[in-house]
Parts: structure tokens; C-alpha cells; sequence
């Protein structure tokens, strides 16, 4: 049986569903959601960003890209499903977004990592702040 147009698959539901989880994680830090789903770049729908938002503590915008997961496993690393195409990607969004909306104050970048997946009654929420998306993919990717 074929999906109809207006039904998403199983990973986009649980890709938005991981969105929404991390947009009411961010609110309960004191995170102003500024955007979400943003597509900054007309001619290139594969530049994404998933959520802005303010952070008003650090006076700063913060670009958040968020990784839904089933399940964590000890042995896989953090950002293990963040590759030097999505680093790129990332980065070009950024850029886009800045000239867009004529942002020049501080920036920076977090991943949030969700464990789970609809209907889970407590998701595991993995908040790395701080990600440094412009150095090599070698170097980005070998946390503990």
C-alpha cells in the first residue's frame, strides 16, 4: 500500500516529533523559539535549519540542528549521524539565514540528540551546546 501525498512517513514523524520535544526542552531553559523548519535558501530546499532560537542568558542566537533516535547505545558516539555533507550544509543555511535576516550579533550552534520515540513517556534529551561546525568533520566528531 502506497502512502498518500498528505501522510508523512514513520521517519519524518518521528523527525518532527523529535523537533517538537527539543522545542519544549529549550522553552523550559528560558529559550525563546525565534523560528522552526526554516528553509532560508529558495533555490536549495536541502538547506535546513530546524530550530532558531534566542537564548537570552547568553544574549545570543542559537542554531539548532536536532538527531531523533530509537534507541542510545553505549557504543555509538555523540553526533555520530552528523557527516561532512550535513556540516555543509549546516554551514550554508547559516550563512543564508544571517544575509536573510541581517543578523550580526553572536551566534552559535547546538545539537539535540532525542532518544525515542512517539508515545515513549520520557525521552532521553541530549543538549550539546557550543558545536563548532566550522572545523574539519575529523576533528568535530571524536567526543567522548
Amino acid at each position: 500500500m502506497a502512502l498518500r501525498r498528505d501522510e508523512p512517513n514513520k521517519s519524518v514523524a518521528n523527525g518532527r516529533w523529535g523537533e517538537d520535544v527539543a522545542a519544549a526542552a529549550l522553552r523550559l531553559k528560558g529559550y525563546v523559539i525565534v523560528d522552526r523548519n526554516i528553509r532560508p535558501c529558495v533555490y536549495d530546499r536541502r538547506l535546513e535549519v530546524d530550530i532558531v532560537a534566542y537564548d537570552r542568558e547568553a544574549d545570543a542566537m542559537v542554531f539548532v540542528e536536532v538527531k531523533q533516535h530509537m534507541q542510545k547505545s553505549p557504543q555509538q558516539r555523540r553526533l555520530r549521524s552528523i557527516d561532512k555533507k550535513k556540516l555543509r550544509n549546516l554551514r550554508r543555511a547559516f550563512n543564508a539565514w544571517r544575509r536573510k535576516n541581517r543578523w550580526n550579533g553572536a551566534y552559535r550552534f547546538d545539537v539535540i540528540e532525542i532518544y525515542g520515540e512517539p508515545g515513549c513517556k520520557k525521552p532521553e534529551i541530549d543538549h550539546i551546546e557550543r558545536v563548532n561546525i566550522f572545523v574539519p568533520a575529523e576533528r568535530f566528531v571524536r567526543w567522548g
